[in-house]
């Protein structure tokens, strides 16, 4: 587990995508991206139930589609300091990286969903369908955000 995206992508194995999270308390927004990590994609939106329960979903997930890592969303606050919300995200990384081999990294995700509501409401989206929407919208836009880094770092490749 990193904060440090150049660290994270020095081991991943080239070709595979990435996979994004965005940790919500109910539901567990998973993008994807393509194999040259340039676009990602919303995926699904996995309910939440027991830590055990959404790990076993997202790692079938991961090796359905032979992720190479996974990139969290950190909700850190407005002023760049860490809260309970991202304690309970490093919480999940540190017991899904005793699950999986798989590196993972954290990428700082403030407003993402606030972007993608607005987003969402531009669009005339319906409340309901912005609800259906909005985590994997929101893990999609972290996910591009930190493959968009990579890009510009050059790693990831």
């Amino acid at each position: 587990m990193t904060d440090d995206l150049a660290a994270f992508a020095a081991a991943l194995p080239q070709g595979r995508p990435l996979f994004g999270l965005d940790l919500g308390e109910k539901t567990i927004g998973v993008a994807i991206s393509d194999t040259r990590r340039s676009v990602a994609s919303p995926a699904e939106t996995i309910r939440r139930t027991k830590f055990g329960v959404d790990a076993a979903a997202l790692l079938a997930l991961a090796a359905g589609r032979e992720a190479a890592g996974f990139i969290l969303g950190l909700p850190r606050n407005m002023d760049g300091s860490e809260g309970p919300r991202c304690q309970s995200t490093r919480s999940f990384a540190r017991n899904l990286s005793r699950l999986t081999d798989l590196p993972i990294a954290f990428w700082d995700e403030r407003l993402s969903t606030v972007a993608v509501e607005r987003t969402l409401i531009e669009a005339d989206a319906s409340r309901r369908r912005r609800a259906e929407l909005v985590d994997k919208l929101a893990a999609a836009y972290i996910l591009q955000g930190a493959l968009d880094r990579l890009a510009n770092i050059g790693a990831g490749r």
